[in-house]
């Protein structure tokens, strides 16, 4: 016989479960992409709740698709080899030797490390990098610096890293439309086969584009878009965004995320939230209850 706590919490549960009746429903059946960052990533536990949180969602009808980053554990294995790292506006330069590590790292132990806590919890996971059926078609990413005394503008070098060109969404549908569920690591494809390490918000802002994904969430290690006090703006819309840009209230790192997440929008995505990956079931709360969690960018 169950104890009255027992029973307590039971109908919690049930409680918890019809409130979050409305989203489910809204959510059945589209698309959401998830953007994995590679500091939210960083713990053993995190990472096996984010699995189960994933395989539930995927239960719940709704179709996710998981773009990893993975730049401290490049980091730390480009360390471990001996190979030196250099950063241009945040920006790891990639030579040939590095981009071989980079594809190591990303298409191999994190991809699989992924794919195994999502199968562990009794998901099917499928790993796949951008270079497979052409995902991601790339370029080498250009980018230049005005020098402040002489004015001349200059050609940053940075190596192997790219920009998508083209996303072929084909091969994600498929798997979205089957039991599995796709994780994808951001190596993109040059015309002339060429390998290009993608900033991996730059290709899950991308490929939700393509896909019309319902929702991009941008896990990170930071809760959201602050405001001048430090606090969480819950909802930001597209003006605003790029006027505190332009003031300086977005800044450093918060920029190129926020600048992708306007594109996704302009892309067809309907909307993007950014939010901390480490607070617990990040993406059940964004996604099945009122408030969510983080800024939701529209």
């Amino acid at each position: 016989m169950s104890t009255g706590k027992e029973q307590h919490d039971g109908h919690q549960t049930a409680q918890t479960l019809t409130e979050a009746l409305p989203y489910i429903q809204r959510y059945a059946g589209k698309t959401v992409l998830i953007k994995y960052g590679g500091h939210a990533m960083g713990e053993d536990h995190i990472a096996q709740r984010f699995a189960r949180d994933i395989v539930l969602i995927k239960q719940l009808g709704v179709k996710p698709i998981v773009v990893h980053g993975g730049g401290p554990q490049i980091g730390q294995m480009l360390d471990r080899l001996g190979i030196k790292s250099n950063f241009i506006d945040g920006l790891r330069v990639t030579d040939a030797k590095t981009v071989e590590v980079v594809e190591m790292v990303l298409a191999g132990s994190i991809n699989t490390q992924i794919v195994s806590a999502i199968n562990f919890a009794g998901g099917k996971a499928l790993g796949i990098s951008g270079k497979d059926g052409n995902l991601i078609m790339a370029r080498k990413l250009q980018r230049t610096t005005r020098d402040p005394e002489s004015n001349i503008e200059k050609v940053l070098e940075l190596g192997f890293v790219g920009e998508p060109t083209k996303i072929n969404p084909d091969v994600l549908k498929t798997i979205s439309d089957s039991d599995l569920i796709p994780v994808v690591a951001p190596i993109g494809a040059g015309e002339n086969g060429e390998t290009y390490n993608i900033n991996a918000d730059t290709a899950a802002g991308a490929i939700a584009g393509a896909v019309r994904a319902m929702r991009l969430l941008m896990l990170t290690d930071v809760p959201g878009v602050l405001d001048e006090n430090k606090k969480v703006i819950p909802e930001l819309s597209k003006d605003r965004a790029l006027a505190m840009i332009k003031s300086g209230a977005i800044n450093g790192g918060m920029i190129p995320k926020v600048e992708t997440c306007l594109e996704a929008l302009a892309a067809g995505v309907g909307g993007v939230v950014i939010l901390d990956g480490r607070v617990e079931h990040a993406v059940l709360l964004e996604l099945f209850t009122e408030h969510g969690v983080g800024t939701l960018i529209t």
